[in-house]
């Protein structure tokens, strides 16, 4: 059984507390942001009650780990996750945010989250079902669930604080921040998922879709937020991989496909129950296995 403290909310009174994400509490010093991934999951844009074991500091490492391995393509956010160069202030925490924590850049977040697939699957395949398109890129007829897309599909969103995000079309992201921005997230982004599902592809994993945010920081574009983590990807093992069916996963779709089977998926209520203890633990293995997988570390022993 994995066992350790988990941290459901950060709490660090004497800072200045910008916000509260699903998952992570944002901390503001003016020209730096001190971002903490607690241990909460969320599904159809609710908290559950529970927490996953390790969750916060597998988000956290493994997004260092892609920031730098993705440097080349473009800069990002982050500075470090080393709690001991973070400043004096936040230094008698150290010790409960270790690991989970990251000192970056604070920048102005365009107001678009860019999802980019290479396989069909979740939403996407919803709407093939119905329509054989994806976000109104129309796609070949039949092709079967979970099957590798033609092309890399970059496929926008609205990002929402509260609630469900929206797809809205290239023309939509436009008029939100402009043409040139939006051919710049876009390349970045298709560049990105590229570089990252070719190194995965290398450790037997298959980056089935994921999502990137981009900020400004001194005008120009950089990257922020997460990078290709469990709980922004779908990461498959490519030995069990076979289309014409959902896949099994190192990411959040295992407990998204739990709540599923639980039902009643429109009542907020529902999501009040903890997760089974089986389940959770099975949650972080998977999340600790990915980390594993993608890192070549253990991150316990």
């Amino acid at each position: 059984m994995i066992e350790k403290n988990v941290l459901g909310e950060s709490k660090l009174s004497d800072l200045k507390f910008l916000k509260k994400g699903k998952v992570r509490d944002l901390y503001d010093f003016d020209q730096k942001l001190l971002i903490i991934a607690t241990d909460r999951i969320s599904c159809f844009d609710v908290i559950l009650s529970s927490c996953i074991p390790y969750k916060g500091e597998v988000l956290t490492r493994l997004s260092a780990f892609w920031f730098a391995f993705t440097r080349d393509i473009i800069d990002n956010h982050f500075i470090t996750i080393d709690a001991t160069q973070f400043p004096p202030s936040v230094l008698k925490y150290k010790d409960s945010i270790r690991g989970r924590a990251m000192w970056v850049k604070k920048t102005q977040p365009l107001s678009v989250e860019c999802v980019v697939r290479g396989y069909l699957s979740g939403s996407a395949w919803k709407e093939y079902k119905n329509k054989s398109s994806v976000c109104g890129i129309n796609l070949p007829s039949g092709l079967k669930e979970s099957d590798k897309l033609p092309d890399v599909l970059f496929t926008p969103s609205t990002k929402a604080e509260i609630g469900h995000d929206e797809n809205i079309s290239e023309k939509e992201v436009q008029k939100l921040i402009g043409v040139d921005l939006t051919q710049q997230i876009k390349e970045k982004s298709i560049a990105l998922y590229k570089k990252g599902a070719q190194y995965a592809e290398s450790k037997g994993i298959i980056i089935a879709d994921t999502k990137f945010e981009f900020g400004l920081y001194e005008d120009e574009l950089i990257l922020i937020d997460e990078v290709l983590t469990p709980d922004s990807s779908r990461f498959w093992p490519r030995n069990e991989y076979e289309p014409g069916r959902a896949q099994s996963s190192f990411d959040k779709q295992f407990v998204r496909d739990y709540l599923i089977s639980r039902g009643n998926l429109d009542k907020k209520k529902t999501f009040s129950v903890p997760l089974p203890e089986e389940i959770v633990q099975r949650t972080s293995r998977k999340y600790l296995d990915i980390y594993r997988i993608i890192t070549g570390k253990d991150l316990i022993q």
